[in-house]
């Protein structure tokens, strides 16, 4: 009888950890946090092949971190470390000359997170999953 029911228990465990959803890659880059420098820039064709202007809320991706456009149209969230600030920047560029883990920012998303006269701001961020909207 303890046989039979330790061997239930066991089996409803291991049916239970079988039944759990997993993360999608997606999901778990979304939770990766970068820290890097925030710039700004004048915006127009951009690298994902999409016209845009100075007030649009983009952002420019770094060489590695563009991935030759696996992330266009995808959102980052954007925390400006010495004041809090947070907004939200589709990616529609890349930025050959950001250092590692730094965006470059259009003026209308800059401007959310703190003053164009600063120039550089530190910053943490992360990838959105796909889909997602703000």
């Amino acid at each position: 009888m303890l046989q039979s029911t330790i061997f239930t228990v066991i089996s409803a465990l291991f049916l239970t950890v079988l039944g759990v959803p997993t993360s999608s890659d997606n999901q778990l880059e979304a939770r990766r946090t970068y820290a890097g420098r925030g710039t700004w820039f004048n915006d127009g064709l951009g690298a994902c092949g999409l016209t845009n202007k100075d007030s649009d809320i983009i952002v420019a991706l770094p060489v590695d971190e563009y991935d030759r456009g696996a992330h266009c149209n995808q959102w980052v969230k954007i925390t400006n470390i010495a004041n809090g600030k947070t907004a939200y920047g589709l990616v529609r560029d890349e930025c050959p000359g950001c250092g590692q883990y730094g965006l470059d920012m259009s003026i209308g998303l800059f401007e959310k997170l703190g003053d164009l006269n600063t120039g550089v701001l530190s910053i943490d961020w992360n990838f959105m999953p796909k889909g997602f909207s703000p």
